[in-house]
């Protein structure tokens, strides 16, 4: 089940929402994926790559040290980094769909003293162990990223403890409607989304609308996707697109907030964060990719999902 190619990951729905211990579904992206590698000497394209996972190494040698985190043989990683060690991947950084995810599993993977296999028991362990180890790249985690990206299969996160491995709807090939990527373009800074989204979940107006609206179109687009009812998913996915669009405008890259309220007036894609927003991919879903790929003509789309 668990291999040493670690494919990306989507969070379709639950952005945020999962911080705060509300429900999520997240799905492996195949396309996308890496596994760890040792490069020669000659090819310095790689040296950045392994240096950084030495960055990394030194801080899991702290979390060792504060008894935080036991469960790795760092000696044995330190020595491999010696040997040029690196992350082969195609995974974009910055993008929001697990490119750390997928590092921290291939470490986990390959360095675990006693490696946990799924069992559904294990998987709130997993998912402790995980969010510890992705501080290095995000401070605050959840650990459902490299969770996705280490058990390669759809995952339900209905709380906190509560988190189920799912079967999602048919792929139909030949379907009209789709879920899709759109690239903007722009690196995302998701420690600086999560600090915002944060602060301003300080404010009581803010959680209460967050909990109250938020999360209730978030909960009401899993149960359509899973239900596939697609006509209820897009109307709750309009919602959602209205309420980030209004509340936290910030996160919504610069140059997509004119096609993001386009695509609220024409009613013909909606879009929504992939992950914390700020850049990287942004979610679309439509009715008819056909005619939304030509509103959306300037950007790199791919499908995701057909309906």
């Amino acid at each position: 089940m668990v291999k040493s190619i670690f494919s990306a990951k989507i969070l379709l729905f639950g952005e945020y929402g999962i911080i705060k211990n509300s429900s999520g579904l997240s799905i492996p992206h195949n396309f996308y994926k890496g596994c760890l590698k040792f490069y020669k000497k000659k090819e310095i394209i790689y040296h950045n790559s392994n240096y950084i996972i030495k960055k990394y190494c030194d801080f899991l040698y702290i979390l060792e040290k504060k008894n935080i985190l036991k469960e790795l043989d760092l000696n044995k990683l330190y020595k491999d980094i010696q040997k040029g060690l690196f992350f082969h991947s195609n995974i974009p950084q910055g993008y929001g769909i697990g490119s750390s995810g997928a590092l921290v599993a291939a470490i986990y993977n390959k360095y675990a003293k006693n490696k946990i296999k799924y069992f559904h028991n294990n998987i709130i362990v997993l998912k402790k162990i995980f969010s510890k180890m992705e501080y290095f790249f995000h401070e605050k985690s959840s650990g459902i990223d490299p969770l996705i990206c280490y058990l390669n299969f759809p995952l339900f996160i209905r709380s906190e403890k509560e988190i189920y491995k799912i079967k999602i709807p048919n792929n139909k090939k030949n379907g009209i409607g789709a879920i899709f990527l759109l690239n903007s373009g722009i690196t995302k800074k998701t420690n600086y989304m999560i600090n915002f989204f944060l602060k301003k979940f300080k404010h009581q107006t803010f959680k209460k609308i967050l909990k109250e609206e938020f999360m209730e179109y978030n909960k009401k687009c899993i149960e359509a996707f899973l239900k596939e009812d697609f006509k209820i998913l897009l109307k709750n996915v309009k919602k959602l697109s209205i309420w980030v669009f209004k509340h936290l405008r910030p996160m919504i890259p610069k140059n997509i907030c004119k096609i993001w309220e386009e695509g609220l007036f024409n009613n013909i894609y909606y879009l929504k964060l992939c992950g914390s927003g700020g850049g990287g991919f942004i979610l679309g879903f439509t009715p008819n990719y056909d005619i939304s790929i030509k509103k959306l003509k300037k950007y790199t789309t791919e499908i995701i999902f057909r309906f």
